[in-house]
C-alpha cells in the first residue's frame, strides 16, 4: 500500500506541489475499491493505481493538469465503466482529485505521522474554499460510515494507513530469505528470527526486524495474540520445539511448518506423546503454502505461502468485522 502523506510530503519537498486522485465512491463492478489512491508528482511520476486502463489514465491526465494549474478546489468526477472508457466493468467510479503544495506541508506531515501508527479514520468536508478539510475521527467511529449508499462531499470518512499483520518467521536460510522477500510490500511486519550469529542478510525490507537468540522459542510468549507464525529453522528438533509451543499459545490465527506429510506425521507422533489434544493439532499448517503450487524453489515456496497467509489474513478481517464477533 502506498504511504500517501509520506508521498505527498515528499513530493512538494521535492517538487514544490504534489497531487491526489482518491476512489471515494463506487458501485457495481469496479477495478478497485473505496480508499484506492494515486499520488501525482509534477514531474510526471506516481505512485499507487485505481486500477489501471483508461479510468486511471484519464484520471492521471486531469490530476496532472489539475497540478498545472497551481494549488485549487477539490474536483469531484464520475466516471461510468462503459463503451465510452473503453472498459466492459459496467459499474460506476467516483474520484476526488486534489493539490497541494507548501501550505499544506503542516497537514501532510501530521497525517505521515499518523500512517506511521497503522490505520486510521478521517472526517473528510468540503470546505467553503472548496478544499477538503480532514480531521481524524475517534477510534472505530465512522467506520461503518466508510461504504455510504449515497455520498456527500460535504462529509465522507476515508480510511488512511493500514494495520499489518504481526508475524514470526523462524529460521533466516534459503527459503526463509525468500520468505522475507516476497513478505517486503505485503501487509505484514515480520519479527525474523534464527539462533545462528551472521546469518541475517545486511539489508532487509522496511517491514521486518530481525533477531538473533539462542531462546529461539521464547519468542512466541512476546508475540501479539493475532500474530501469525511460520518454522523453517535449520533443525527438525528446533522446528518441532517451536511448533509445539506455537500451537500451546491457542491464539495465533496461523501455525505454519515447512516439510512433507511425513515430516507432519512425525510431528504429530511426537505431538500426541507430549499430550496435545487431537483438536490443537489440526491446527497445524504443515506443507505449508497453496496445496495446488507443487514447486519446490524456495521463490515458489516463497510465492505460495504468501499466498496463503493472505488468504487467511483476509479470512480473519472478514470475521473480525462481522457483527457477530463485535461486542454487545
Amino acid at each position: 500500500m502506498v504511504k500517501v502523506w509520506a508521498r505527498i510530503r515528499e513530493a512538494i519537498e521535492s517538487h514544490a506541489s504534489a497531487g491526489l486522485i482518491s476512489v471515494v465512491s463506487c458501485a457495481g463492478s469496479v477495478p478497485r475499491e473505496n480508499g484506492a489512491r494515486i499520488v501525482l508528482r509534477p514531474d510526471g511520476g506516481f505512485y499507487g493505481t485505481i486500477g489501471g486502463g483508461r479510468l486511471e489514465y484519464e484520471a492521471i491526465a486531469a490530476g496532472r493538469a489539475a497540478i498545472a494549474a497551481g494549488r485549487g478546489k477539490a474536483l469531484f468526477r464520475d466516471w461510468p465503466l462503459g463503451p465510452n472508457l473503453g472498459q466492459c466493468c459496467g459499474g460506476m467510479v467516483k474520484t476526488l482529485t486534489e493539490t497541494f503544495d507548501a501550505k499544506d506541508l503542516t497537514a501532510a506531515r501530521f497525517f505521515e505521522d499518523a500512517e506511521k501508527s497503522g490505520a486510521f479514520i478521517t472526517e473528510s468536508r468540503l470546505g467553503k474554499d472548496g478544499r477538503i478539510a480532514r480531521t481524524i475521527a475517534p477510534p472505530r467511529a465512522g467506520a461503518g460510515s466508510l461504504a455510504a449508499a449515497v455520498f456527500d462531499p460535504k462529509l465522507f470518512m476515508e480510511r488512511f494507513g493500514e494495520v499489518a499483520t504481526p508475524l514470526l518467521l523462524f529460521g533466516a536460510g534459503h527459503v526463509g530469505r525468500a520468505v522475507i522477500l516476497t513478505l517486503a510490500t505485503l501487509p505484514f511486519d515480520v519479527r525474523w528470527i534464527d539462533s545462528r550469529p551472521n546469518q541475517f542478510p545486511q539489508h532487509v525490507p522496511p517491514n521486518v526486524v530481525t533477531v538473533c537468540t539462542d531462546a529461539v522459542a521464547d519468542e512466541l510468549a512476546q508475540a501479539p495474540r493475532d500474530a501469525m507464525v511460520v518454522i523453517m529453522t535449520h533443525s527438525h528438533a528446533l522446528d518441532f520445539d517451536i511448533t509445539v509451543a506455537a500451537l500451546q499459545h491457542k491464539t495465533f490465527d496461523f501455525v505454519g511448518l515447512i516439510g512433507s506429510e511425513t515430516k507432519r506425521a512425525r510431528f504429530v507422533t511426537v505431538a500426541q506423546q507430549l499430550g496435545l489434544s487431537d483438536s490443537v493439532i489440526e491446527r497445524l499448517i504443515c506443507p505449508i503454502g497453496i496445496p495446488e503450487i507443487k514447486g519446490k524453489e524456495p521463490a515458489v515456496i516463497a510465492a505460495a505461502l504468501a499466498a496463503q497467509l493472505l488468504i487467511v489474513r483476509e479470512a480473519v478481517s472478514v470475521r473480525q468485522a462481522s457483527p457477530a464477533t463485535q461486542p454487545a
